[in-house]
């Protein structure tokens, strides 16, 4: 018996791959510092889990409806129409088991084979996979450092066509932390407003800022029917294992994801989906003292970096990532990577995890103690320098 073939197209996140090369490692007794996951390194809080065991005691345990609790959608709704400044209903909301089902479930339904999908590059990996998988072409655009990693806004304005079905937008993104400028994305929006295409608007990390919020595409006039917000639990609230998300689209969507729901999941686990309204309508300092964290991690972490030869590191605007460019060491990001694994006990990603654009760069997760990116700080240097003595 052979896999279909469209298994040869589906692809995997290079975080895991390493992440499990690094726990090798450390089982031969070597001290990995982790810097390649990116998953907050805080519990989840606690009025949050105490609801979940509430849920238990109280019986949900059982079937749910497919889009979600209505007491979750609407407080979604309330949620989104606050910090997006936009008028949201629950109707608009599908709940769904953590955040990417909400990249697979509208491609499916969108997408056709002859259809084109512009992305990031470099971007979350299985945007692309996910378009490849579906057989339709993939279109990347390279996102410009001298932009704060943003699109350049000609080329994007080149590559749209009558064949593109479906724009990805991320900010803040991942893996660069990147966020669009709000005058880009007004600029994008008028480009796509009369375009027969969905934006899909993954803003999984919209609350982890650390100067002016970003701003969704959904907020500017004409553009909430034309998207989809992906969003979740699972970066805000430290609910990683949790896998709760959720999109915000229109109902004749909405209706598409609810039958791809019940052909795969039936509903999302309903006493999760307690915890989810305990985390949108309970105390939020938290997660504010979370993204406070967060911030003086990347204010050393970046000026650390910047120090270091052959290292220039733009400050990230919002998510838990830190991107420096490391052409000026003169190596590839997969051999950077690789030696500072090996070498340094330093686990991070090469930027060609997140697409071809990536080469010259290396992806760091500030989601570990102040006190080991410090250490993993002088751990590269003392590899730099090593290296160059050779």
């Amino acid at each position: 018996m052979k896999l279909a073939a469209r298994m040869n197209r589906i692809g995997v996140e290079g975080a895991f791959k390493v992440l499990a090369r690094a726990r090798a490692l450390e089982a031969t007794g070597r001290d990995i510092i982790h810097l390649e996951i990116g998953e907050p390194d805080f519990d989840t809080p606690p009025h949050i889990v105490e609801a979940a065991k509430q849920a238990l005691d109280q019986g949900f345990t059982r079937y749910a409806a497919t889009p979600g609790l209505p007491e979750l959608r609407e407080a979604i709704a309330a949620h989104v129409s606050r910090t997006r400044g936009t008028s949201v209903g629950p109707e608009r909301v599908s709940v769904v088991p953590g955040g990417k089902p909400m990249i697979f479930f509208p491609m499916l339904a969108l997408l056709e084979p002859s259809d084109e999908v512009i992305y990031p590059d470099p971007g979350f990996p299985i945007y692309e996979s996910m378009i490849n998988f579906l057989g339709a072409t993939p279109v990347p655009i390279p996102l410009m450092e001298e932009r704060g990693f943003s699109f350049d806004l000609n080329l994007l304005r080149d590559k749209l066509s009558s064949k593109t079905k479906m724009l990805i937008l991320n900010s803040p993104q991942n893996p660069t932390g990147g966020v669009i400028p709000a005058d880009d994305i007004r600029a994008i929006a008028e480009m796509v407003r009369d375009r027969d295409l969905m934006v899909l608007s993954d803003e999984i990390y919209s609350q982890i800022y650390f100067d002016q919020p970003p701003l969704s595409i959904a907020s500017v006039p004409g553009l909430l029917e034309k998207t989809i917000i992906l969003d979740g639990f699972s970066k805000t609230y430290a609910m990683t294992g949790w896998r709760l998300g959720y999109g915000v689209m229109p109902e004749w969507l909405v209706e598409a994801v609810t039958k791809l729901m019940v052909n795969s999941n039936s509903c999302t686990a309903t006493f999760t989906q307690r915890a989810g309204v305990a985390a949108l309508n309970g105390p939020q300092d938290g997660a504010a003292r979370m993204v406070a964290e967060f911030q003086r991690r990347r204010d050393a972490f970046c000026e650390g970096l910047n120090t270091l030869p052959g290292f220039r590191c733009s400050i990230p605007g919002g998510a838990f990532y830190a991107f420096p460019n490391i052409t000026g060491t003169g190596l590839s990001s997969d051999s950077l990577a690789d030696a500072l694994l090996e070498r340094a006990g330093v686990a991070c990603l090469s930027g060609t995890s997140f697409g071809s654009f990536g080469e010259g760069y290396l992806r760091f997760s500030i989601a570990n103690s102040f006190e080991k990116l410090m250490e993993a700080v002088e751990r590269i240097k003392d590899f730099l320098a090593a290296n160059e003595r050779k």
